[in-house]
């Protein structure tokens, strides 16, 4: 295996990625049509990718689980993108944006990473404005932009409609201009098996057509992996259902490091658990949290008798009202860091003071009648009334709220037959987001030769928590402005490699092991589906490596996984054939790969004996609830190396966090 080397280069960290690219090597234009690429996932990251890669005159093999192109994750993200454009004057710049980023992570990522994104995150919306992304602009022309959580500063450009959507149709524009050229190739409903390496180099896959059951045999001269994050383990979660990190797990089978899997983001603005026969969370956009307050009953009494349907919270008075993010954090407020904002939320609803009728009463309200109010008054002198009535105020104010946030405010009553412009959103925290994956070092190579990760199924540019609107900007900045770079520099030695053929043993032994793989589960005569023990999986891995982690929980889930694990491939009931569309079988493979690494989730976040972003064990908090990080013992990424599917055994290797150039501190948003 490659020596864990994160390849960082030297000097000013201004100017470590432009000295970085002036030295790198590079690939001839009539040499790039003798290199074959394999591009594994269709989201922002692989999308972008794949069309770069096109565009440059690469021969790209494109692989979606999906009928089309399309994302799991990132459709989600009506807030927006994020860049240090700066447009308002309100003393952003790239510096401010790599501050807030390694603050907002709790000072466990990369500098250099960091900055890098911070640095092209301006050239993202230039190539998005180029493709025509319609980015709401105010009325001097310019872009318009949202303050998000965990910055004092407007910097989140959202485009009409879902941001995420809209980007990804960009995308998909340059994308399908490359097919339509013949430089890229669409195997679309199709899913990777297993990666190959010829002479320890990742040289091809092993694909499984989903629609014909067919396995398939696919060469390169680099493999690119770009198949998102492993939030869908609980089971629950704001990813899509068929979002699945199995090709990244492959990949970490095969010799790549898994690096901090424990973190994990709640994002706090979800629709709360309805009942147990959920299978898909819905994420309401952070962008709310820039006009909605967010509270709860101060007396227990008042909560108890929302959540029997005997008091209706538009009937509780102001000053019995807890907006606890405004009183907890007077200078964010409601702009707290996702992680912070979660957290809070529990621990209201642990107190006894949450205001959903579920099982376990969780759930704050996110309140827009103060805003309603305030932009109605606006609206209203705007317009030369200086004396308007209250019932003018208010239809102006949702007026104002509809042009903003419409779209949102429609789907969230589609969903729960309560209108939010007159009474408040119900929301409360879930799985969202996973800062860790696949190690990858500067150039976004995993400890594989030959095998790049990029956007969220790498370890992230992110540390242990997440600031809202950076997944599309890492994504986009992995595919389009970093990978074509470092990418070229390792193929510049392939210019006279020739065609991989696959044909070779190392294709036949990797084709063999999957085929084993798939008839242990068909001829398996279980008596109890995927989704029976994926759900267990989830329960557990809610209840112990959730928003809140202890020792005696993550001992008990370790054990609790292993178990679950023996009895799965014991009592698992997979129908049908190999040789056909089984979409059981699509997802017992993948169930397999989340139970392993949901135990593997676990161990780290038992060897990480601190609280830190995402990962919040309870015995290491300050007097106010805070994370108390250990900077002595764990300014490190923790990357695992993997053991036969026992994560108990998994061999850990320690990537040093060195910080030249910001002063690490206790975080506060106070």
């Amino acid at each position: 295996m490659s020596t864990l080397n994160s390849r960082i280069p030297e000097g000013p960290i201004s100017e470590k990625w432009t000295n970085h690219k002036n030295h790198m090597k590079l690939v001839a234009p009539n040499n790039r049509p003798k290199i074959d690429v394999i591009v594994v996932g269709t989201g922002l990251a692989g999308a972008s990718a794949a069309a770069s890669l096109g565009e440059m005159g690469y021969n790209v093999k494109a692989f979606c689980f999906q009928d089309s192109p399309r994302r799991a994750h990132s459709i989600a993200a009506q807030g927006g993108i994020n860049a240090a454009k700066n447009y308002q004057n309100d003393g952003d710049s790239i510096y401010r944006l790599f501050y807030d980023t390694i603050k907002g992570g709790d000072y466990r990522a990369r500098e250099a990473n960091v900055y890098r994104l911070a640095e092209v995150s301006g050239n993202i919306i230039d190539q998005c404005v180029a493709q025509g992304v319609p980015f709401a602009r105010e009325y001097g022309g310019l872009l318009d932009n949202r303050s998000f959580g965990g910055t004092q500063v407007q910097r989140t450009f959202y485009a009409a409609g879902q941001t995420g959507q809209q980007l990804l149709l960009g995308a998909y524009s340059a994308l399908s201009r490359q097919i339509g050229l013949g430089r890229v190739k669409m195997y679309h409903r199709h899913e990777m098996m297993d990666l190959v390496k010829v002479d320890g180099k990742a040289r091809g896959i092993i694909a499984r057509n989903l629609v014909t059951g067919e396995l398939e045999r696919h060469s390169a001269h680099a493999v690119v992996i770009a198949s998102g994050g492993y939030g869908n383990v609980y089971f629950l979660s704001t990813n899509a259902m068929g979002s699945n990190v199995s090709a990244a797990w492959k990949v970490h089978k095969k010799g790549a490091l898994f690096a901090n899997p424990c973190f994990v983001q709640i994002h706090p603005t979800c629709i709360p658990v309805h009942g147990t026969n959920q299978s898909k969370l819905t994420l309401m956009s952070e962008s709310l949290r820039n006009s909605g307050r967010i509270w709860v009953p101060k007396k227990k009494e008042d909560a108890e008798a929302i959540r029997e349907g005997k008091l209706k919270p538009t009937q509780i008075a102001e000053e019995d009202r807890d907006y606890f993010l405004e009183r907890r954090y007077p200078a964010f407020g409601n702009l707290v860091p996702r992680d912070v904002a979660s957290r809070a939320a529990k621990e209201r609803c642990d107190a006894g003071f949450g205001i959903e009728a579920n099982d376990t009463n969780e759930g704050v309200y996110l309140d827009f009648a103060t805003e309603i109010r305030s932009k109605g008054r606006q609206s209203a002198f705007a317009q030369g009334d200086h004396n308007p009535t209250e019932e003018k105020i208010i239809a102006l104010g949702k007026k104002w709220i509809e042009e903003k946030y419409g779209n949102l405010f429609q789907m969230y009553q589609k969903i729960t037959d309560d209108n939010p412009y007159e009474t408040p959103m119900k929301i409360y925290p879930a799985v969202h987001y996973t800062m860790g994956g696949v190690w990858v070092d500067y150039n976004l190579q995993s400890t594989i030769e030959g095998c790049f990760v990029t956007g969220e199924a790498n370890f992230s540019d992110h540390g242990a928590n997440r600031l809202g609107a950076s997944a599309l900007m890492q994504g986009l900045a992995d595919g389009y402005f970093v990978l074509p770079y470092t990418i070229s520099d390792y193929l510049a030695n392939d210019i006279r490699t020739g065609k991989i053929s696959t044909d070779s043993p190392e294709f036949e032994q990797a084709e063999s092991e999957v085929k084993s793989s798939i008839e242990r589960f068909l001829q398996n005569k279980g008596s109890k589906s995927v989704d029976h023990f994926h759900k267990r999986l989830g329960l557990i891995m809610w209840n112990k490596v959730g928003m809140a982690r202890n020792e005696a929980g993550l001992k008990e889930a370790i054990e609790e996984i292993a178990a679950l694990r023996e009895e799965f491939y014991k009592d698992v009931f997979v129908p049908g054939d190999a040789n056909e569309m089984n979409p059981e079988l699509d997802k017992a493979m993948r169930v397999a790969d989340f139970i392993e690494l949901g135990q593997l989730m676990a161990v780290d976040a038992l060897r990480r004996e601190e609280s830190c972003g995402g990962h919040f064990r309870e015995e290491y908090q300050d007097s106010e609830g805070e994370t108390l990080r250990d900077d002595e013992n764990f300014k490190y990424v923790a990357s695992w190396e993997y053991q036969d599917g026992d994560a108990k055994k998994a061999a850990l290797h320690k990537e040093a966090l060195n910080y030249e150039f910001i002063k690490i501190a206790a975080r506060n948003y106070k």
